[in-house]
């Protein structure tokens, strides 16, 4: 967060808020960490909280269908978090729709919009009981990122549920293969600006950080027909190597120590609009694993967090983007088991 705001201070009893990426190669880096998927969940007795994860990029589109889907009919869950890029305007649209979606288990208790980029924060009917604080905040990197519909930036909400500080991120960065560096800078600046006019020196770091969205990372080193024969032939784990998060990551350049499931599934982008046919028009684009979802625990001493599920929605197809949705299950050391 905001180094700016130590300019001209001359106390150093107060120590630097954090940043939510590692913004620096160092020897220590360790990059970001694939971790397994345990496909059993037992909600509510081996977890603090639980929390249902999706990010889509709708592409300027919005259903009641496809959103139902994406939601899906399992209400296993604490919290559910809705991260969308390139999403209709105005956002009181969505909210409503995934609001009639939840009506029988979950209200929304949060949500940040900044044009196209939303994100909406879905608990419990008695969520307030559990709720200690809710901050929102947006950054943006100016203009609309080349269309009205396309904002580049980040919208994040802050809470404590249950004891559990938890910050969420949903972004949507610069879109193109060569554009690696500036997405690299863009996730330092969402970083160290995010809830830095409100940083409380004095305030406990969030015990976790779930950054979610279309980070538009690409791949590197292949051509598109290469990168489809492996897909097509279900091989696409060789193209992992080529994942410029994951290179980028390893370089030390940003997400050092965070968490992801493995990408078992295939490159969610790009798709043409209403299939699940990759891009046939005259750029016959490169399918990347555009859109993301990863996640840091501050320290595993404290926090322990289980990976349920992680996978895209191929049975979605109103975008050119899939949607991925992960399970993510907390289980906080100090605070009493549930009986």
């Amino acid at each position: 967060m905001g180094n700016h705001l130590f300019k001209g201070r001359k106390s150093r009893s107060k120590k630097r808020p954090m940043s939510f990426v590692h913004h620096q190669a160092s020897p220590s880096h360790t990059g970001i960490r694939t971790v397994s998927v345990d496909n059993a969940c037992n909600f509510s007795t081996d977890s603090d909280l639980c929390i249902s994860i999706v990010t889509w990029n709708m592409n300027g589109q919005v259903s009641f269908e496809d959103l139902a889907e994406m939601v899906g009919s399992n209400r296993k869950f604490d919290l559910l978090v809705v991260g969308l890029q390139e999403a209709p305007r105005p956002g009181k649209k969505v909210a409503t729709l995934l609001s009639a979606i939840l009506d029988e288990s979950h209200i929304l208790i949060g949500k940040v919009i900044m044009q196209s980029l939303q994100l909406y924060l879905f608990g419990p009917k008695n969520a307030g009981s559990f709720i200690t604080e809710l901050k929102v905040d947006k950054q943006s990197f100016g203009g609309c990122g080349g269309m009205i519909g396309r904002k580049k930036g980040a919208v994040a909400i802050r809470i404590n549920y249950k004891g559990i500080r938890v910050v969420f991120i949903s972004c949507h960065l610069s879109a193109h293969a060569r554009n690696v560096e500036e997405r690299n800078s863009q996730c330092r600046h969402i970083s160290h600006s995010l809830f830095s006019k409100m940083w409380n020196p004095y305030a406990r770091p969030s015990h976790v950080t779930v950054w979610l969205g279309d980070l538009n990372y690409r791949l590197q080193g292949i051509d598109s027909h290469p990168a489809r024969n492996l897909i097509e032939k279900d091989l696409h784990r060789r193209l992992h190597g080529k994942d410029q998060l994951l290179q980028e990551a390893g370089r030390g350049q940003i997400f050092d120590g965070f968490c992801e499931g493995r990408l078992s599934f295939k490159p969610t982008y790009k798709y043409n609009k209403g299939s699940s046919n990759y891009d046939t028009s005259y750029k016959v684009r490169v399918p990347a694993w555009t859109d993301r979802i990863l996640f840091k625990i501050e320290d595993e001493n404290d926090v322990e967090a289980t990976l349920h599920s992680y996978d895209s929605m191929d049975e979605i197809y109103g975008s050119d983007h899939k949607p991925v949705k992960a399970h993510l299950c907390l289980r906080h050391h100090q605070l009493p088991t549930k009986i």
